[in-house]
């Protein structure tokens, strides 16, 4: 097993962690120090789940899939009950010191669960899925999807939907559903058009953005028009612009950010991390940066394509997804080109739950890639 193990993409999962901890050594002015040391301890503690994955049959781990799956589903709605509220989202347990965020593993259990619904639905000289043949996976996402979304947690639930979207189409879907998806996409467009950029007189007739939370309206707006509310929602977005540009192509220096070192950065340790790194390393540390991220996006890909049965496949693209989401989503806000959602950069931002949900998806990808040749 040991000579299929993907060397390159631990290489790059563990240079990117590296980087994280040091770049959070930064980050971690008052009143968020000393965070890097605890994300050492995270890093240490979700590599050693990483490696109790790593050594399970991935076969045992399809077959206790549904557990899995129901597990996180059964934690989410626990937390309607028993869940601490932080930030205006109901989405973590508190445990003495520790706060845990089940969101973060339903993200894998609903990449899992996608892929034994794929594995197992599989016959020979079936064609591409149908609208019908769809149902069952469309309710694997379907139900954890609206239970994050309601906590409210908008970029949890639109990371689950991403990520689902591409394990759909990996799947081969009809052409006439490719084409209602990207009908749904241009609805999506006119939707923002006639409710925040289409001029008319107030109060205007609005689609989506009545149903909204104020913030959540908020924060469309300001991705829209960033120079409308500069000390209000578009103060986070303006701020990471401001240390993103200000690193040139070589830096200021560790520790020498000064949006980082007077905490004009909003939340620099966890959603922002990414404008620390660029105020500080410059533009050509991004580029190693991003190129990191890119042999793994790559090599976990490839774990897929080589993967010996269509549960690994699955959840090798499902993974790759995930991960590849969530680093655009972060890096899009950060830099102004996305709304600002709160989505962790992986590897990278402060948190136990982030952590320990990627290093067990890492786990999932080398456990596929070492029994490619076993069975």
């Amino acid at each position: 097993m040991v000579p299929h193990v993907p060397w390159g993409l631990l290489f790059c999962v563990l240079g990117i962690a590296t980087l994280g901890i040091w770049n959070l050594a930064s980050a971690s002015r008052p009143p968020h120090a000393p965070v890097w040391y605890s994300q050492t301890i995270y890093l240490g503690v979700a590599l050693g789940a990483a490696l109790v994955v790593c050594l399970v049959d991935y076969r045992w781990i399809q077959r206790m899939t549904v557990p899995i799956y129901v597990l996180n589903i059964v934690a989410l709605i626990a937390l309607r009950f028993v869940g601490h509220k932080a930030k205006g989202a109901e989405s973590w347990f508190v445990l003495g010191p520790i706060r845990v965020q089940p969101a973060e593993f339903m993200k894998i259990g609903v990449v899992l669960m996608l892929a034994k619904i794929y594995h197992d639905d599989f016959r020979p000289g079936q064609g591409s899925y149908n609208l019908w043949r769809l149902w069952k996976p469309v309710l694997a996402v379907g139900v954890p999807f609206v239970l994050v979304l309601v906590q409210p947690d908008l970029g949890t639930a639109l990371m689950i939907f991403l990520s689902s979207l591409t394990v759909l189409i990996f799947g081969k879907v009809r052409w006439y559903l490719v084409a209602l998806m990207v009908v749904g996409l241009l609805a999506g467009a006119g939707i923002i058009w006639n409710d925040y950029i289409r001029d008319s007189p107030e109060p205007r007739t609005t689609i989506v953005r009545h149903h909204l939370k104020k913030h959540q309206s908020q924060r469309i707006s300001g991705w829209l028009d960033p120079e409308a509310d500069l000390r209000g929602s578009g103060y986070h977005a303006a701020q990471s612009k401001i240390a993103v540009g200000s690193g040139g192509m070589t830096g200021k220096g560790w520790r020498e950010g000064t949006q980082t070192g007077l905490s004009f950065l909003p939340e620099q340790h966890t959603d922002f991390i990414f404008s620390v790194w660029a105020e500080e390393h410059g533009f050509l540390s991004c580029l190693v940066l991003l190129a990191l991220y890119g042999g793994l996006f790559s090599l976990a890909l490839a774990v897929g394509f080589n993967a010996r049965d269509r549960f690994g496949a699955f959840v090798a693209v499902g993974v790759t997804a995930m991960l590849f989401w969530q680093v655009f989503e972060n890096i899009g806000m950060v830099i102004g080109l996305l709304p600002v959602t709160g989505i962790t950069l992986p590897l990278m931002s402060y948190g136990g739950s982030s952590m320990l949900s990627v290093m067990l998806s890492i786990g999932l990808l080398v456990n596929i890639s070492m029994r490619r040749h076993m069975f």
